[in-house]
């Protein structure tokens, strides 16, 4: 019967600090953005440079 309340203990602790966590990023205004990741998809990436390879010619 101990564990049971052990683990009832823990398991409120734990929702409890991330009850905490969220409401703090609620807060920080982490989930403020709505606009961005949404169209972020629309947008083409740039297309990569090459590198340019130098190559070493032996000339005799």
């Amino acid at each position: 019967m101990s564990v049971i309340l052990i683990l009832l203990i823990a398991s409120i602790s734990v929702a409890a600090v991330f009850l905490i966590a969220f409401l703090w990023g609620v807060k920080s205004g982490q989930f403020e953005d709505d606009y961005s990741p949404a169209s972020r998809i629309l947008f083409d990436d740039k297309p990569a440079v090459p590198k340019q390879t130098h190559r070493i010619t032996k000339t005799q």
